[in-house]
């Protein structure tokens, strides 16, 4: 069944535009000028309940306005929009009981005050009786490790222990559907993989839907089967993430370390060298070409370190549309 639908969604954002200078000003003050921005433009996606879908695409492909959309913090301009069978922007109660918006740049906790506290106002706003806050509270903290550190002012925390805190708080209600915008940003590797151990957790334990925007390629291969990728606020695909390897990133990263400094014209007959840095190389090979190469330089250089991966998504996205400073693969 579907939980999220949108048909033809669009939004369009009336700009001021104003020369410079103070004959500029004056202009604009006696007769304004304004441009049409399109964020996002005839979108149409299904998502059924339990799913959970990777948002993809460049910085302002309209990825955040499509979630503010779908929460209801914005009206789009035309189109349709149903979440939980509800229209977002109504912003009606059931509504707002069934959803989360997370963001990694965001905070709700309450700097100066231990963590239970902020719950504790959380608790009061969604009406959650004494009992059923403390059974809440006891269960999520127990599955993100944090139960020792409720009591401690949230300026005191690590980062990563405050995000764990700030999902504690956006799921106390328990949620149907998740909207995470960059859960992970700015975390360590380790804080990263706890997020995504308890968002995969939480989603097998309450069938949770969940819709996650993230640049880290380990958060989208270590929870979305499936993803969609926007381009100018247009969706350029929507199927299983490996076929968007496939399709869009039919090369993989190799990074390799010498024994001694390697010059970046002995290495160009393998692939597109990314960059030497003295003994350090890195290099964009072609995923059919991967095995061929790497037995050649094993065979040619003095090899120390050798490691084969997957561009990260923002790799992928800047060569899938051929953005600036990024040339595809020979």
């Amino acid at each position: 069944m579907a939980v999220i639908e949108t048909r033809n969604l669009t939004k369009i954002y009336r700009v001021a535009r104003k020369a410079p200078g103070w004959l500029g000003s004056l202009r604009h003050f006696f007769r304004r000028e304004v441009q049409d921005i399109v964020a996002v433009r005839d979108l149409t996606f299904t998502i059924e309940g339990g799913e959970v879908v990777g948002f993809l695409g460049p910085n302002g492909a309209g990825k955040t306005t499509t979630l503010k959309m779908l929460t209801g913090l914005i009206h789009p301009t035309s189109g349709e929009v149903r979440v939980a069978g509800f229209s977002p922007w109504k912003r009606e109660t059931a509504f707002l009981r069934n959803i989360s918006l997370v963001m990694g740049q965001k905070q709700q906790l309450i700097w100066d005050l231990p963590a239970l506290d902020s719950l504790r106002i959380n608790a009061v706003v969604y009406g959650l009786e004494e009992t059923t806050f403390r059974h809440r509270v006891a269960e999520l903290s127990e599955l993100l490790e944090i139960q020792h550190i409720l009591n401690q002012p949230v300026r005191k925390l690590s980062l990563g222990e405050r995000m764990k805190a700030e999902l504690l708080a956006a799921l106390l209600h328990f949620p149907r559907i998740l909207f995470l915008d960059e859960p992970t940003l700015g975390l360590d590797v380790n804080a990263q993989a706890a997020i995504r151990q308890f968002l995969r957790a939480y989603n097998e334990r309450y069938g949770a839907t969940m819709i996650l925007t993230s640049h880290y390629m380990a958060d989208i291969s270590a929870l979305c089967e499936r993803v969609i990728l926007i381009h100018q606020g247009t969706v350029w695909y929507d199927g299983p993430l490996s076929g968007l390897l496939e399709k869009f990133a039919p090369y993989r990263e190799i990074r390799v370390e010498f024994h001694q400094p390697i010059a970046r014209e002995n290495l160009q007959r393998f692939g597109e060298v990314e960059r030497v840095e003295g003994r350090r190389a890195h290099l964009i090979v072609r995923r059919k070409d991967v095995t061929d190469v790497v037995a050649q330089m094993l065979r040619n250089f003095p090899v120390m370190d050798l490691t084969i991966q997957d561009p990260p998504i923002e790799e992928i996205i800047r060569r899938v549309f051929a953005l600036p400073g990024h040339s595809p693969v020979p």
